[in-house]
């Protein structure tokens, strides 16, 4: 019996006849599996949490899932939650594509999130996973100085893709209260934010990582 392995599943796509091709993000690597009569299993979806062995390792084909079984959360069946769930972690794909070993920080991110889904609202899970993962990877932008113009933000703050700070006028777009967001860089946590101020940073979020 081979090791098994938890993985939540960032992408699924088609292959010949009934077999899939699944990216998995594991504790440790984001590695691409091949699945045969995959579009007949109901666990092999994006974003479901499996346990799953590997067989085929060393040879020249893509290395094969085997042995799934899928670790449930009770939100499953709330299809609002699940379609948020869904655009969160299909972001994680073209950011992750790419690399090959990783420590266990991003699977233990979603699997955080994934936990509190049904308990919170999960857009503010998002927006605090976000700058948790921002902070992590050094990309973090405490300055209080425009990204566009250089000069100091005063009282309103406007946020570009991956929080970059900058200017209302400067984005041409709505802005946020400086001192919230600035709160909220340092803390991690939406608490002391308004739901619309949420669903701000939110759509930032899912124009990609």
């Amino acid at each position: 019996m081979g090791c098994i392995i938890k993985g939540f599943i960032l992408s699924v796509r088609k292959a010949k006849n009934e077999d899939s091709i699944a990216l998995v993000l594991s504790p440790t690597e984001v590695r691409t599996y091949y699945r045969f009569f995959g579009a007949r299993h109901s666990i092999l979806q994006l974003g479901n949490l499996i346990d799953f062995e590997v067989e085929g390792e060393g040879s020249s084909f893509l290395p094969r899932l085997r042995s799934l079984s899928h670790m449930g959360f009770p939100w499953l069946f709330d299809k609002n939650k699940l379609l948020l769930w869904h655009n969160f972690i299909k972001r994680f794909e073209p950011h992750l594509k790419d690399a090959e070993e990783i420590d266990s920080f991003y699977f233990d991110l979603l699997l955080s999130a994934a936990k509190k889904w049904d308990k919170q609202n999960p857009k503010r899970i998002v927006c605090e996973s976000y700058i948790t993962l921002l902070e992590y990877e050094g990309r973090l932008h405490h300055d209080e100085h425009c990204y566009i113009c250089e000069n100091r933000i005063e009282e309103e703050i406007a946020l570009m893709q991956s929080f970059i700070p900058a200017h209302p006028a400067c984005l041409y777009t709505s802005a946020l209260p400086t001192k919230k967001v600035l709160d909220f860089f340092q803390t991690k946590k939406t608490v002391f934010l308004e739901d619309h101020e949420v669903d701000y940073l939110f759509e930032i979020v899912m124009k990609g990582l």
